[in-house]
């Protein structure tokens, strides 16, 4: 058996989410079929971290195991020739048979962005979140800072989240503004479901002026989901990359990784 990892770029908006589902379309289970046909025998998908629904991708990695000899390029444009025009393989190379997508996985990092204008973008539905009123994203950069480093993240912890410990640790978080879009970076050891979707929602609060950075402050040391603001559109997070150790030798194109 020979393991493969794959470079995934992806629309998350016609889709329920990353993991596949029994009666709604995912990514998951395109990827799976056509990669499948191109081995010719079922196979099974691993990510560096699922999504849910409506949230996209720039470099999602995962990995399969087949025992059928394909060179990369047959895996990759054969399995593109299967996939959805919303859904692409931007790479396959082999891997160590101790790479994992996931748990190999270092730290992953999001992007989150706001069309901060008077009237929502016809040409942007579905790919970013829109917030009408001027956002001071300064502040929102500020009221932000004090995510840096391991903390209890239970405030931004959606319900249904499964995750053994609400612990993580945020390694680099910023929030800069280019015309009328609001951009938030976020690299983190790991992410709790909801997690990014609902810091945005709180610093929209801080951005708009109706909550202070002191606030919150407190929502992160409260541990309490109900102290914190909405949850953020899915339209506007997209999956940036996760990152490995560098004997794995995954490519990063990092030109990718600039969206608009």
């Amino acid at each position: 058996m020979v393991k493969y990892a794959v470079g995934i770029e992806f629309a998350g908006t016609a889709y329920s989410g990353w993991q596949r589902q029994d009666h709604s379309p995912s990514i998951q289970q395109h990827l799976e079929d056509a990669i499948g046909y191109v081995a010719n025998h079922p196979v099974q998908l691993v990510c560096a971290g699922r999504t849910d629904a409506g949230v996209h991708a720039i470099e999602q990695v995962a990995h399969f195991e087949t025992g059928s000899m394909r060179d990369n390029r047959a895996w990759l444009l054969g399995s593109n020739c299967r996939l959805p025009a919303d859904i692409r393989l931007k790479w396959v190379m082999p891997v160590e048979q101790d790479f994992h997508a996931r748990f190999s996985a270092l730290a992953r990092s999001y992007r989150y962005i706001i069309l901060n204008s008077d009237v929502p973008g016809a040409l942007s539905q579905g790919r970013v979140g829109w917030i009408f009123g001027s956002l001071d994203h300064e502040k929102m950069h500020q009221a932000a800072q004090v995510l840096i480093g391991e903390h209890d993240f239970s405030a931004f912890r959606a319900a249904g989240c499964q995750a053994k410990s609400p612990c993580r640790t945020i390694d680099q978080v910023s929030l800069s503004r280019q015309g009328d879009l609001v951009i938030l970076d976020i690299k983190a050891n790991a992410f709790l479901y909801h997690m990014v979707r609902n810091i945005v929602g709180s610093l929209i609060a801080v951005g708009k002026g109706e909550r202070s950075c002191k606030w919150f402050a407190s929502v992160l040391s409260s541990k309490d989901r109900n102290r914190a603001d909405v949850t953020a559109s899915a339209a506007g997070l997209y999956f940036l990359r996760a990152y490995y150790p560098d004997h794995f030798k995954l490519p990063v194109e990092s030109k990718k990784l600039v969206l608009l």
